[in-house]
């Protein structure tokens, strides 16, 4: 093939790449993938964050770390 129609093939080629949208199968992608979308799973991680033993006390004492980071750009 001459260099024109090499060059004519690859134009088309990219041409039908970029402008071809195939219906694209979302739940064959979501099985490849390895998700499952489930409500449950997403429930457990809620409630593994929701049963944080040391949220109490992030809330009581967050507002001194605040304050201690002030104090350490002030003295520079």
């Amino acid at each position: 093939m001459g260099r024109g129609r090499q060059k004519a093939k690859a134009t088309r080629q990219a041409r039908e790449m970029k402008y071809f949208t195939p219906g694209t199968d979302l739940s064959a992608l979501e099985r490849e993938l390895g998700i499952g979308g489930s409500q449950n799973s997403r429930d457990e991680l809620e409630e593994q964050y929701e049963d944080d033993p040391y949220a109490d006390l992030a809330a009581r004492y967050g507002a001194f770390d605040d304050d201690d980071e002030d104090e350490d750009d002030r003295r520079y």
